[in-house]
């Protein structure tokens, strides 16, 4: 396989970057008989532990296996990926900011008017295909498109009443949601990450081809038994214990509340139950800790980890958690929690009920005294979690692999700019 060196594209270096050297020869066609060239816009960092990002580099990942010359336009915050061979460029920086935080906020604004800027740029002096955009930079996408008379991809990750909090929240939102209507409805196709989600994106847009794409678990490693061993080792030295994790931020959709009542009422009826709580901010860690009091000492708070480590350690539970609140976007997590082998518990809520059922997960009402019971009880039934954790195993290989994303991705690209096989 082909390995190009991975550098960082900066705002200094868009004159230099000009490719209009490197088209010599273009003859429109109906029929691609060139290498196809792709802009995916993403207003989220690049790379960085969280939804968004981790389904960017998925796409980057299936379009280079896929034959497809792709630049990706993301803002100046993230780190390098070493399996992405394609080029990312980032805009300009802003003094101070040094993470996005999820939902509306006015440096991703400001970010988003630079994402517009670099990408008119980019797509004046190269001829792309297709102008691919994700969340908001589907509207920057659109008009670029049209400027260039490119194909436009909008692909929606979320659901804009997930992120409701406070008035001014709201009103964003209420905005948010009808400029992405208006996307939707304009754009050459639309993709979704889910069945939730792919209804919203036919309610707004019926005339539109609309395609559901499933997200696949956050990271492409199987653990080795070494490797689990090592994970488990690290949290608890006693093998009679049993690894109750929870992987995600402490969003308030997530249903972080929820869990962390849920944990004294754990705790206080089964003596070897460990809870292991990865993903947060610093400070959210200290808040949750410390609202834990006494029990704390029997919570591990691993803070964010790679996502290429994430399987050994969900591999070592016993049982993983999906607490979550609200939302009608398919979890990431669930898709891990798949693949790692593991006994799910979950509320009952319209998100998790995408993709879960009491085959594969135990369902529980949304309040902590029976999110804890179906924790408790399943922490006594270890037959029931092998089933339930070999049952998930069996969806993720049947509906949720690498493979089959890039497949799905590939149908999309092809019924936009279809090649000569």
């Amino acid at each position: 396989m082909e390995h190009r060196h991975y550098r960082r594209i900066t705002g200094g270096d868009i004159a230099s970057e000009s490719c209009i050297a490197k088209i010599l020869y273009y003859r429109p066609a109906r029929i691609m008989t060139r290498k196809p060239r792709v802009l995916l816009i993403s207003t989220q960092p690049f790379f960085q532990w969280r939804g968004s990002p981790i389904r960017v580099k998925f796409n980057l990942l299936a379009l280079e296996s896929l034959g497809f010359q792709v630049d990706l336009l993301a803002p100046p915050i993230g780190a390098d990926d070493e399996e992405v061979r394609s080029r990312v460029h980032r805009v300009w920086r802003l003094p101070g900011v040094t993470d996005i935080p999820i939902g509306p906020s006015l440096p991703k604004a400001v970010f988003d008017v630079f994402l517009l800027l670099f990408a008119l740029t980019f797509a004046l002096r190269c001829r792309y295909d297709v102008i691919h955009g994700t969340e908001e930079g589907g509207a920057i996408a659109l008009l670029v498109a049209r400027v260039t008379r490119a194909k436009c991809i909008y692909e929606k990750h979320s659901d804009p009443t997930s992120y409701r909090k406070g008035s001014v929240r709201n009103l964003l939102m209420a905005v948010y949601r009808a400029v992405e209507g208006f996307v939707a409805r304009h754009a050459d196709a639309v993709v979704c990450t889910g069945p939730g989600l792919e209804r919203q994106a036919r309610q707004y847009a019926p005339n539109t081809q609309v395609y559901r794409i499933s997200d696949i678990p956050s990271s492409l490693q199987e653990p080795s038994g070494a490797e689990i061993d090592q994970a488990r080792g690290q949290i608890e030295t006693d093998d009679e214990n049993l690894l109750v994790t929870y992987v995600g931020s402490f969003a308030l959709y997530q249903g972080i509340e929820l869990l962390f009542s849920a944990i004294p009422i754990v705790l206080n009826a089964n003596r070897r139950v460990r809870f292991v709580i990865i993903g947060g901010k610093h400070r959210e860690i200290e808040t949750y800790g410390r609202q834990l009091g006494v029990y704390a000492e029997r919570v591990n708070f691993l803070g964010r980890i790679d996502p290429d480590r994430l399987p050994a350690y969900l591999a070592a539970s016993d049982i993983v958690l999906a607490p979550r609140k609200s939302g009608i976007n398919t979890p990431l997590k669930l898709l891990d929690y798949f693949k790692a082998n593991a006994a799910i518990v979950a509320t009952d809520t319209e998100a998790n009920r995408l993709i879960l059922d009491g085959d594969c997960a135990r369902l529980a009402a949304f309040d902590a005294p029976s999110f804890a019971r179906a924790i408790v009880d399943l922490a006594e039934d270890s037959s029931e979690r092998q089933r339930l954790a070999d049952n998930g195993r069996a969806r993720f290989e049947a509906e949720f692999t690498f493979e089959k994303f890039s497949r799905r991705l590939g149908e999309v690209y092809e019924f936009l700019v279809p090649r000569q096989s």
